[in-house]
């Protein structure tokens, strides 16, 4: 499940075919507007990302007669879904700061842990401009002693369920069970 939305990927594509994505470009322009005071990089960052949202805006949002309540019901889902995505990745971000604090750590240390040279990547890893690696997030686990559940997303989309659940019963295992305790749903 991509529970991550890269911007350098998308970025590199040039194009956004979805509407989450979209949703989530918006997210991340808002962030970039904010990082790009600090930093050329992020700056330029965001001007290629808003060129490829206003194609998206262009292609999908311009002709009004394409606007119809099926397409507006996916953008709300999108927007939902981009949302707790971007509710998830703050929170994430100010456990890790909360911990570095406690232990009287740097954004920068934290980088030199976990083997990362430039200080410009762990700012983007923090601000969710790229993903962290899985193995990245098992340090920071092991280190700074934060649940694994607050630096890794656990929820399913609802879509995914489904699949599973099919899964599950054509196994026809009773013991194997989804239960909609174990996630987050959206």
């Amino acid at each position: 499940m991509k529970t991550h939305f890269d911007i350098e990927a998308i970025v590199e594509k040039s194009i956004i075919t979805n509407e989450l994505d979209y949703d989530r470009a918006l997210i991340a322009d808002r962030k970039l507007r904010l990082l790009a005071k600090e930093s050329i990089h992020f700056k330029h960052l965001r001007t290629k990302l808003r060129e490829i949202i206003e194609k998206y805006e262009a292609s999908e949002w311009s002709d009004v007669d394409k606007i119809d309540d099926q397409k507006l019901a996916e953008s709300a889902k999108s927007e939902r879904i981009a949302e707790l995505e971007r509710q998830f990745l703050e929170n994430r971000k100010q456990a890790i700061r909360k911990k570095l604090k406690e232990l009287d750590l740097t954004q920068e240390n934290l980088a030199s842990l976990l083997g990362h040279k430039s200080k410009t990547h762990m700012s983007e890893l923090m601000n969710g401009i790229k993903p962290f690696t899985l193995k990245d997030l098992v340090i920071i686990n092991r280190l700074l002693k934060i649940d694994i559940a607050v630096l890794i997303p656990v929820f399913l989309s609802k879509e995914d369920q489904v699949k599973v659940q099919e899964a599950v019963i054509k196994l026809d295992k009773p013991k194997v069970r989804l239960t909609s305790d174990d996630f987050v749903l959206y």
